[in-house]
């Protein structure tokens, strides 16, 4: 298989599961990015916010959607810079108010995407992609951007088989 890489955002913590909060200790993206770990052998890279989100997820999500209103570019931990080595680029995320979190606007936007095969997949709990595959368009400019992957974060855990066939077309 092409030289892969998983570039994706996650969160732990309190998160919401079809009109409940739980606590999980690994975000839904994460169980799927290690998911295309597993079946492909491609490198992960997590993009992290130096400043972390708050726990309580109704205050998260209230700091989320001001950094989008806002066109924020949060600071991360480490910056990814070259992915030059790599074919395929698997970019995953939460849907946060239709998109990406911005820390991986952050991210992307400082990567060069042409020629690469960009796979996105998105956990949610009803909402899809919302707007992040057109969104994706322009972060990845100069990409070929492939069928995507959509899983609801209630289902992560049952999702193996549907990602390893998702990953194989």
């Amino acid at each position: 298989m092409a030289n892969s890489l998983v570039i994706y955002f996650s969160r732990s913590g309190e998160n919401y599961f079809g009109g409940e909060l739980k606590n999980i200790e690994k975000g839904n993206t994460e169980v799927v990015a290690e998911y295309i770990k597993e079946e492909t052998g491609a490198d992960l890279f997590k993009v992290e916010p130096v400043n972390e989100y708050p726990a309580d997820y109704m205050k998260c999500i209230d700091v989320a959607k001001k950094e989008q209103q806002d066109g924020a570019r949060p600071e991360i931990k480490e910056t990814l810079e070259d992915i030059s080595e790599y074919d395929t680029i698997y970019i995953g995320f939460p849907n946060w108010w239709g998109t990406l979190p911005m820390p991986m606007w952050t991210q992307l936007e400082q990567l060069d995407f042409s020629g690469k095969a960009v796979k996105p997949f998105v956990t949610h709990e009803g909402s899809g992609f919302g707007s992040s595959q057109r969104d994706l368009k322009k972060l990845c400019e100069g990409a070929e951007i492939k069928k995507g992957l959509s899983i609801s974060g209630g289902n992560v855990y049952d999702a193996q088989d549907s990602v390893n066939h998702w990953v194989s077309e």
